[in-house]
């Protein structure tokens, strides 16, 4: 299962299933399908289609595309990733350097959403909320029209992410240790020692420091839209 910030990039828009779910697009299949594309050119041609929930997915998409090319470029996630690979690569001294990066970066994105969840738990609730009322087969159909080559994987990672739920073990040390070893093997990179949950705490507090200028420009409270037919 992919750990990314998927609740910083949908918390504008919980009533807009379809919009939530195209947020999360990008990164489900970047765990399930990592070949296919979404190209920002191909999801702009789809912005108006007649499909209301076509429409939709596309806009969330591309939300996220946004949201991604001013987040990472941005100077407070340059200065705490590097800070946090810093600390990385002193706790595993084994590591070759790759490894404490993708951590450096990762942990960046997880423990923004494990704030914003802890600042107001009743949002995440809503968020699993529209997802629940989305049908996963049409976000899959959705995305064949503006993917690199078409998917039949994506829906059934829609229907794992719902059930999991992983957004809540953000928010306890010893759970997200476990959801970041699932990672780990996933990206095959070595598995974290038990003694890497001790930068976890620091880490928390670095990035809750500095979370209003993480999420400067991207917005985090409603955004009205069009009516999302498919998820009301």
């Amino acid at each position: 299962m992919s750990h990314v910030n998927y609740f910083a990039h949908a918390l504008p828009f919980v009533d807009q299933p379809y919009l939530v779910a195209g947020t999360g697009v990008p990164d489900w299949l970047a765990v399930v399908d990592r070949g296919v594309r979404v190209r920002p050119k191909s999801a702009q041609r789809l912005v108006e289609d007649p499909e209301p929930h076509v429409a939709s997915v596309a806009r969330g998409v591309l939300q996220h595309i946004r949201d991604d090319r001013r987040f990472h470029q941005s100077r407070p996630f340059v200065e705490l990733s590097m800070q946090l690979t810093a600390s990385v690569r002193e706790a595993l001294a084994t590591d070759t350097g790759l490894q404490a990066a993708f951590l450096g970066h990762l942990l960046v994105e997880v423990l923004l959403d494990a704030s914003l969840v802890a600042e107001d738990s009743v949002r995440l609730e809503g968020y699993y909320r529209a997802l629940d009322r989305v049908d996963a087969g049409l976000v899959e159909q959705a995305v064949n029209r503006m993917a690199s080559r078409p998917t039949e994987r994506l829906a059934p990672m829609i229907r794992r992410f719902c059930r999991e739920q992983i957004l809540w073990d953000y928010l306890e040390d010893g759970k997200l240790f476990v959801r970041l070893n699932q990672v780990m093997r996933r990206v095959k990179l070595d598995r974290l020692p038990e003694a890497f949950c001790r930068l976890l705490p620091e880490a928390r507090r670095l990035v809750e420091d500095r979370k209003q200028e993480l999420l400067e420009g991207i917005p985090t409270r409603g955004i009205s839209g069009e009516p999302d037919s498919r998820g009301s």
